[in-house]
């Protein structure tokens, strides 16, 4: 019987997690190709982080960008340090939501993501929203700020 339940689960399990990922991938297509774009360069940033790509992060991050962490904020350079480090290893982002703003040569995307992180050698699972800025300047998107902003609860 216990077997039983626990394979009930699993595959109402998988049914919602096929089915939110169906939602995500409707709205996604519903934006513009521009639009798409850029999530699609929010999601490649965070498999640069992961893969502490610092040179493709270096081209990415505007030079007067801005971190928002739960441990403080800084800049381009410290961000950098801290990825090529492993001060913080941004070890896998799952992307729950996203939807973007686009204000002439700016755009907002936000994200509700659940964060597997290595901080200080202790790997830790947060679920946040993060607000990512970017900025066109001739013809190029670069990330003007990046911040997390922790959700009391996973969603």
């Amino acid at each position: 019987m216990r077997t039983l339940i626990i394979g009930i689960l699993a595959v109402v399990s998988m049914q919602f997690s096929f089915a939110q990922e169906k939602a995500t991938n409707k709205a996604v297509t519903n934006y513009t190709k521009a639009e798409r774009e850029l999530i699609q360069l929010s999601k490649d940033k965070w498999q640069w982080m992961a893969d502490k790509n610092v040179d493709r992060l270096t081209t990415l991050f505007n030079d007067k960008s801005v971190f928002v962490h739960m441990g403080g904020s800084w800049g381009k350079e410290q961000e950098l340090n801290v990825i090529k480090s492993g001060g913080i290893w941004y070890k896998q982002a799952d992307i729950h939501e996203v939807s973007i703003n686009t204000i002439g040569n700016t755009a907002i995307l936000l994200n509700r993501i659940t964060l597997i992180a290595v901080v200080g050698g202790n790997e830790v699972v947060n679920p946040f929203n993060v607000t990512e800025v970017y900025i066109k300047k001739k013809g190029k998107w670069t990330l003007g700020s990046l911040s997390f902003t922790k959700l009391l609860v996973q969603q």
